[in-house]
């Protein structure tokens, strides 16, 4: 799959699905917590589609990546905060385990998106301009 806009990519989309998810997760926390884990997990599931997003729309490769690297954090941030919500038994179990899951499953995503564009910065490829097409990792995301 290639993409030229990131509303393309299908990582960017299960990355919606992820902070939608947390919403979700979110809204079944006791009150006390709305202003503590649950704006955490809420800033960090927001960032990292924003953060797929604005990489995808800068004009270098290395950018890009600096911003899909980013995205990681924010993710593995997300995991973290998932756990501890779990351990503190926060959201529904159910729930809360697809949402983890989720987010595991857009790491790896990340991940592979992260090496394809190392590939591309170590082998000098630019990032196609506007109306031109990205490549992929040859597995979607």
């Amino acid at each position: 799959m290639s993409a030229s806009h990131f509303r393309e990519l299908e990582v960017w989309q299960l990355a919606m699905d992820l902070a939608q998810a947390v919403y979700r997760t979110c809204a079944q926390f006791p009150r006390e917590e709305r202003y503590g884990l649950a704006a955490q997990l809420q800033r960090a599931a927001v960032s990292i589609p924003s953060n797929l997003a604005e990489g995808n729309a800068r004009g270098s490769t290395r950018d890009y990546a600096r911003f899909v690297s980013m995205a990681k954090g924010s993710c593995a941030e997300l995991q973290t905060q998932l756990l501890l919500a779990e351990r503190l038994e926060l959201g529904v179990g159910p729930d809360l385990a697809a949402t983890l899951t989720l987010c595991e499953r857009v790491s790896q995503m990340l991940a592979r998106l992260q090496q394809s564009l190392q590939r591309r910065i170590e082998s000098g490829s630019p990032v196609p301009g506007p109306g031109s097409r990205i490549e992929e990792a040859p597995e979607d995301y």
